[in-house]
């Protein structure tokens, strides 16, 4: 019978406490940035799903009402009583989709983006100040992770929307 020398368990154990570590520190800040979106969402008066919607046709669109419905991973007839927020709101506008004149599509308005701006600013300043911590590699390094973090959590939610 081989034994496993100690070094090697001690690293296997270190791994698996670096991993957890991370696993938790990624928890916390899904929490936190929840909890920062949530604080932005109230000061806009606008629901906090509204906010995710509209980051994500800043970020995407202009897109159909069903495919921001998809992208959110909510039923399109929520996306109904979302967009009419948004778009009362001064935040989108609804326009005719020019590759099939009976369609919709929707496009983020810029005019009220320093206010976005402005209620993020905190975090973007905090953001500024930890990058400047690391050197390029590291940063090259840590935005491979959350890039792979992030496919990992898209591949995740599609495995559970396919059950």
């Amino acid at each position: 019978m081989t034994s496993i020398p100690t070094s090697d368990v001690d690293a296997a154990r270190g791994r698996r406490r670096a991993t957890r570590a991370i696993k938790e520190a990624l928890r916390d800040l899904s929490a936190q940035l929840s909890l920062l979106n949530h604080h932005v969402s109230g000061r806009l008066d606008l629901k906090d799903v509204d906010l995710d919607c509209l980051d994500l046709i800043s970020r995407q669109g202009p897109l159909s009402p069903s495919a921001l419905a998809r992208r959110a991973g909510l039923h399109p007839a929520t996306m109904t009583g979302i967009l009419d927020r948004l778009e009362r709101g001064g935040w989108v506008a609804r326009e005719r989709d020019p590759s099939d004149r009976r369609g919709v599509v929707v496009r983020a308005l810029r005019g009220r983006n320093a206010e976005l701006l402005r209620l993020y600013s905190g975090m973007n300043t905090s953001m500024d100040q930890i990058c400047a911590g690391y050197g390029d590699d590291e940063l090259e390094v840590l935005a491979d992770f959350l890039r792979r973090t992030v496919d990992a959590g898209r591949s995740a939610a599609d495995k559970l929307d396919g059950d």
